[in-house]
């Protein structure tokens, strides 16, 4: 029987998922608002982006669900919300520092 996924685990694989115009990895920019994982290691990712037009919306999908996999996801389910808003203080600090400068 497959391992089953914590939330640490699909937080720590998330970090690999770079959003390739602002150059930070979706956890650091506060993207990631939950995670569900069930019994069969089934993976709910409820996330948003920085605007709804973003044009990376497809592929940070696609990059969300095979990072998942990777470790083990049977399957990864990735809801897109607009509700709350994402602003730039959802940013981990190191992230504020990068982008920032704070």
């Amino acid at each position: 029987m497959a391992k089953k996924l914590t939330k640490k685990d699909v937080i720590d694989a998330l970090y690999n998922v770079i959003d390739m115009e602002i150059g930070l990895d979706i956890v650091n920019l506060g993207f990631v608002y939950g995670i569900d994982i069930d019994d069969d290691n089934n993976v709910k990712v409820v996330m948003t982006l920085t605007t709804p037009g973003c044009p990376l919306v497809a592929p940070l999908q696609e990059d969300v669900a095979n990072r998942l996999k990777e470790i083990g996801a049977n399957d990864v389910q990735v809801e897109l919300v607009w509700d709350p808003p994402w602003n730039p203080s959802m940013m981990s600090e190191e992230a504020r520092k990068r982008l920032l400068g704070e």
